[in-house]
């Protein structure tokens, strides 16, 4: 006889037992496996959710809402970060309409909250000093009929809303009705300080005006003390 066949029922005991302790292992190991999948994906969906809440609480608390109005294709208030500048918003409201005239509108100037830009037609801006003295108007009516120091709070602030803090005209962020009110300068003149800064980023110096066509040595003389660039 063999050892084989003599010791069959033994041998196949032992692999029988081998198999089935490799089986048990084998679903042991490929169970904890799945647990920690599992717990990682739970762990991963949850850390998303945080994220996304943190997200959604930081833009909340950052951004700035801002009015824009005329002539822009989808007029109302969009909300921006910090640096974002006047073109952006434009863009956001999905450009321009054809009759949009913007030489009078300083498009890298950085937004601030609650801010109001208006984008006036080539008819208004044409005659822009009339556009002005009716929006000046129409702020007046935003004021209690009996009581003056009741106010709409949305309604325009020049004071609050203009670019000049001290007494001179800040040549670099100044509207066209401030340009006009320098000794000297005209619409035409002042539309023209307004070019020469968008396609030059600004003025590096208040002597560099005399850059802008029109303005000589003694136009400069003039507003010299009155200009700044800062």
């Amino acid at each position: 006889m063999t050892f084989w066949y003599r010791h069959r029922k033994i041998i196949m005991l032992v692999v029988i037992s081998i198999l089935f302790i490799g089986g048990l292992i084998f679903f042991y190991i490929d169970k904890n496996s799945i647990k920690k999948k599992e717990s990682k994906k739970k762990e991963i969906v949850v850390e998303k959710k945080i994220t996304k809440k943190k997200k959604e609480t930081e833009s909340d608390e950052d951004l700035f809402k801002v009015d824009i109005k005329g002539e822009v294709n989808k007029p109302g208030i969009y909300s921006a970060k910090e640096n974002t500048r006047v073109i952006d918003i434009i863009n956001m409201a999905e450009g321009l309409t054809n009759d949009a005239d913007t030489t009078v509108i300083n498009l890298s100037k950085k937004i601030e909250d609650e801010m109001v830009i208006i984008i006036y037609s080539k008819e208004e801006v044409s005659n822009f000093a009339k556009t002005k003295e009716k929006e000046k108007i129409l702020n007046e009516n935003c004021k209690h009929p009996e009581n003056t120091d009741l106010t709409n709070d949305a309604c325009i602030n020049y004071e609050s809303n203009s670019s000049i803090s001290t007494d001179k005209i800040n040549i670099n962020k100044a509207t066209l009705e401030e340009l006009i009110k320098l000794p000297g300068i005209g619409e035409s003149k002042a539309k023209s300080i307004i070019s020469y800064r968008e396609k030059n980023n600004g003025f590096k110096s208040t002597e560099e005006i005399k850059q802008v066509e029109g303005i000589g040595d003694n136009l400069y003389a003039q507003i010299e003390k009155v200009i700044t660039t800062e």
